[in-house]
């Protein structure tokens, strides 16, 4: 092999074996790298579950388990939460709790980590969100960040688990110049 061959092979695509794209995008969509564990693609699964978990896990413990939470009463609608859902089933325990809090159950087991805040019961009294501003000051802000970050990560992720990897096209001209060098690194035959 010469080495102009050897280095058209080196950049060649790798074929990837994406099974079922569509079951796969949705285990990437319930646990980052799931999708890509399932189609053997070891190295990125674990490399976005440890990436994007931790993001998600630190951003929520920088906000004491409160940054993720699923609100659709006004004045706190959530807007937030529709990119944090993005990282899937760590998301979900949100709603379950917005939908009891709604009813006037108590947070699932008594936490209420990712419960909604209360609302004011009088117009002077401060309500749940504000208490939590004071409490974690910025941090609550950064840990909604980085929740929202994740969840947008790993949109990312499940794209590439429903479509593989992307392979630039060859550039005609890039192919000519390493051509062009390997001719004049071979000596001649005078």
């Amino acid at each position: 092999m010469d080495g102009r061959s050897a280095s058209a092979d080196r950049h060649a695509p790798v074929e990837v074996d994406l099974k079922n794209h569509r079951l796969a995008a949705v285990w990437a969509w319930l646990w980052p790298g799931a999708g890509h564990l399932y189609q053997g693609r070891h190295g990125k699964g674990w490399l976005f579950m440890v990436c994007i978990l931790g993001t998600y896990f630190f951003g929520l413990s920088l906000g004491g388990g409160h940054v993720v939470y699923a609100s659709f009463r006004k004045p706190d609608i959530r807007y937030y939460y529709i990119w944090q859902l993005g990282v899937g089933l760590p998301a979900l325990p949100a709603l379950v709790q917005s939908y009891r809090v709604m009813r006037g159950k108590p947070p699932l087991l008594g936490l209420d980590i990712m419960a909604p805040p209360s609302q004011p019961v009088r117009e002077l009294e401060r309500d749940g969100l504000a208490l939590w501003h004071e409490k974690y000051h910025g941090y609550f802000e950064l840990g909604t960040l980085y929740t929202m970050v994740a969840g947008l990560l790993n949109l990312l992720a499940i794209y590439d688990a429903y479509a593989g990897p992307v392979f630039p096209e060859p550039d005609e001209r890039q192919g000519r110049a390493r051509r062009g060098k390997a001719d004049r690194a071979e000596p001649s035959a005078d």
